[in-house]
């Protein structure tokens, strides 16, 4: 098959790529900057924004299957239809979707297409903890507003089970919840770095003002900033419920905290 790989240079595009080219599939990746796209050799980069539908064309044309993402920079996609158009003009019948917190225009799209669909909707990545990082790094703490325990998942199990929709049958017409094995708090995460790069961590329950005050020294803007308070004092109600899904769709079980901990282990190490 020939895959059409949208956000592929993303945390969750990158692994696809990787998993469909070691699988021996054709592989298209769609970047708006191919030459820094740093993907596998014998992967075939391509120019093309799904913010402007205008630079799809030369990527989509022979493809089989195509994975989607329903953002263009930091805003959600308002031209899903003219994109899930372009795609079914093209042949193209089969598609996942990474999708956000709420639908947006390309999963509205694709449910009243003929192609044959499957969304991927998860709580939390475990790649976000690498926002500690620094704070690891200078510190030895990790600070946060959020006490709830979540059901973090490892961005190649989220990548497995687009790749498995989009080579096998049976998929379509699915809303996969995508989970890790457990649902950990912050605290627990830290510890769980912490045992990884052998240095003991400590954990920091923030106040709200504290936390609006950290959140801004990433640069987030305001509206981000309350948005985070609201997250981290009402959580998603199915943020601490673990779902068999990995195991159900690869076979084999879903990675731990802890494997993702050992692999990223060098971003929280002191540099000195």
């Amino acid at each position: 098959m020939r895959i059409l790989v949208t956000g592929a240079t993303g945390n969750v595009g990158r692994h696809i790529v990787a998993q469909l080219h070691a699988a021996g599939h054709e592989v298209r990746a769609l970047s708006r900057n191919p030459a820094k796209a740093g993907l596998p050799a014998g992967v075939e980069v391509v120019a093309g924004d799904l913010t402007d539908i205008s630079t799809l064309g030369p990527a989509l044309e022979g493809v089989d299957a195509i994975h989607l993402i329903t953002f263009g920079g930091d805003a959600d996609l308002t031209n899903g239809p003219e994109i899930v158009d372009l795609v079914a003009r093209h042949g193209i019948t089969r598609a996942t979707v990474l999708c956000g917190w709420s639908p947006t225009s390309v999963e509205s799209a694709l449910e009243s297409s003929a192609i044959r669909w499957t969304f991927l909707q998860l709580a939390e990545f475990m790649g976000n903890a690498l926002e500690w990082a620094d704070e690891i790094r200078s510190h030895g703490t990790v600070s946060t507003l959020a006490t709830f325990r979540s059901v973090v998942v490892h961005e190649a199990d989220i990548a497995a089970v687009a790749v498995a929709a989009l080579t096998q049958d049976g998929h379509e017409g699915r809303t996969y919840l995508i989970t890790g094995p457990q649902a950990l708090t912050p605290a627990e995460r830290t510890q769980i770095i912490a045992e990884a790069i052998g240095q003991d961590l400590t954990f920091v329950h923030l106040n709200e003002e504290q936390e609006r005050a950290r959140l801004r020294g990433f640069g987030y803007d305001e509206d981000y900033v309350e948005f985070g308070i609201r997250l981290a004092m009402s959580p998603p109600g199915v943020s601490d419920v673990v779902h068999p899904t990995v195991e159900e769709v690869t076979g084999r079980p879903a990675r731990t905290f802890a494997q993702w901990a050992r692999e990223h282990a060098d971003h929280f190490r002191p540099t000195s």
